[in-house]
């Protein structure tokens, strides 16, 4: 997919202070010619979430950010988007007509950062670790189609596949996919802590405070062979608390740029009053936010309470009020800008409609006011997201169909919670794995599927998903996605609500910026740069 950016200057006065920065304790000075990037990603690791940083268990846009910089992955999506190119590997290639066997040649003289030998043996050894930890909830999902791996020599590995799957060499660019050394990974546990060891173009080490990651370092890899052009030496990428916390370091120069989440607010402020010093740049996004409901829930196992609600929520009002220019609404779990994407739950519901959500609930017999917990996350999607679940409250209770309240909980708290199915309705965002309407449908609709939810589609998981996954043209699917975005409108196991922007903003002088953020908010720090003028 080719992306569009859109560069404008940006007021530094309007970054107020109204929190103390944290996570960027450091004179900026003792910090060299490091680029210092912000972000109010949280990495924690905890008794529900020990490992996040292990590539076959983290599966959140943060983890998969240091995980891009540090292991490597035998395909990569190019800038432009596209078909993935070779990176650890050089050349991939499926060697038969059904794309049920994908060979790879790795590049030579391939090494770990540590100096030992990366083989083929090492590629095995780490997707066959993905698929044995099986982590609930994580990625090993992305990878359900390999059958069995084969290291034919040094340099030769082949992927027998289950079933045909187009979107393989798509999966193999992404972290679940990186390539480890076994002397830092054990097969059959996951790694706890926030060290990660690869063959990618940088290594790392993490500052941490009570257990929470509050500045990375990352220093160029000397030994790295791949496709990626690396500009710098090093990168800081500090972590903080709140988007108030880290527009403050962009003011104070302690920072020389920050990523998500940025207050929409602050970016509306931006975008009106531009002034010299910083540029703020919008990437047309992919990122996806929606109610995920726990099927088995007795408050919401009835289908006609999840389409009342789909029938009541204005998702205009929301993206306006919550989320201002920086989010549109979104009526699939494929977003705009996705080939096959339709607007299947305008179709099935239109306009808002109290009424029709009533007869709803009459037809299936719901007694109303049904009464429901909205459970959210404070600390992982931004600040609006409050806001947001506070319009979704007013919108369903002002019906009097029915009695909800809202409860927010940190993330680290949240997420293990969620997986255990401990909240019947909660809001969630996703970040694709890969530009594929693939990405946006099958991890939710299957077992083993990445909320851990009770709900499976037979016919999209059997049927459809596997279908579209024999076409190489993925334009050609477009039917059958049609056919998945209808299922998903009419079962509701997911309510999407919006589809987000990405915003980065960069004091002048910083180089690539607007190359270093992907539109599903994928770091690329090896884009990043001083000019030198």
């Amino acid at each position: 997919m080719n992306r569009k950016n859109l560069v404008l200057p940006a007021v530094v006065g309007l970054l107020a202070p109204v929190l103390a920065a944290c996570g960027a304790s450091d004179d900026r000075a003792d910090r060299g010619a490091a680029v210092v990037v912000g972000t109010t990603d949280r990495l924690v690791a905890s008794k529900g979430s020990p490992a996040p940083l292990d590539p076959a268990v983290g599966y959140e846009a943060g983890a998969w950010n240091v995980l891009r910089q540090t292991v490597q992955t035998l395909t990569r999506v190019p800038l432009g988007g596209g078909r993935p190119v070779p990176e650890a590997a050089e050349n991939c290639r499926f060697t038969d007509r059904q794309n049920e066997s994908y060979r790879c040649e790795l590049r030579p003289g391939l090494t770990f950062a540590d100096g030992s030998p990366l083989t083929a043996d090492d590629v095995k050894y780490s997707i066959d670790r993905v698929l044995a930890l099986r982590t609930p909830g994580g990625p090993a999902t992305l990878l359900d189609t390999v059958d069995t791996v084969e290291a034919q020599n040094e340099r030769e590995v082949v992927f027998h596949l289950r079933t045909p799957d187009a979107t393989f060499p798509y999966k193999l660019a992404t972290p679940v996919a990186g390539i480890v050394p076994r002397s830092a990974y054990a097969a059959k546990s996951a790694r706890t802590g926030f060290q990660v060891d690869g063959s990618g173009p940088y290594t790392m080490k993490a500052t941490t405070e009570d257990q929470r990651v509050v500045r990375i370092s990352f220093t160029r890899n000397p030994r790295y062979k791949g496709g990626l052009k690396i500009r710098n030496e090093r990168v800081e990428l500090d972590l903080f608390r709140s988007a108030d916390a880290m527009e403050t370091a962009l003011r104070d120069r302690r920072i020389d740029m920050m990523t998500r989440t940025m207050n929409p607010a602050r970016i509306q402020q931006l975008r009106e009053h531009p002034a010299d010093g910083v540029e703020l740049i919008e990437i047309p996004g992919l990122a996806t936010h929606y109610l995920g409901f726990d099927t088995t829930d007795p408050t919401v196992k009835n289908r006609a309470v999840r389409q009342a609600m789909a029938q009541i929520v204005d998702r205009d009002e929301i993206t306006a009020k919550a989320y201002r220019t920086t989010a549109d609404p979104l009526y699939s779990p494929i977003p705009s800008g996705i080939a096959t994407h339709t607007n299947s739950f305008y179709d099935a519901y239109g306009e808002p409609s109290p009424a029709k959500a009533a007869q709803l609930l009459r037809s299936a017999h719901v007694r109303t006011p049904v009464k429901l917990t909205l459970d959210y996350t404070t600390d992982h999607y931004g600040d609006a997201t409050a806001e947001e679940f506070e319009l979704l409250k007013k919108q369903l209770n002002d019906t009097g169909l029915f009695d909800v309240t809202v409860r927010g909980t940190a993330w680290d708290t949240f997420r293990p919670a969620q997986l255990r199915g401990d909240y019947a309705v909660y809001g969630m965002g996703w970040f694709p794995d890969f530009p594929d309407p693939d990405n946006f449908t099958a991890p939710f609709l299957g077992r083993d599927n990445v909320l851990n939810s009770a709900y499976t589609s037979a016919t999209a998981q059997r049927t459809l998903i596997p279908q579209s996954r024999r076409e190489t043209d993925r334009t050609a699917t477009a039917d059958t996605f049609r056919r998945v975005q209808d299922i998903v409108a009419r079962d509701v196991p997911l309510l999407p609500i919006w589809q987000g922007k990405e915003y980065v903003a960069a004091r002048q002088g910083i180089t690539g910026v607007e190359r270093a953020v992907s539109t599903s908010a994928g770091l690329r720090l090896g884009e990043l740069a001083r000019d030198p003028r």
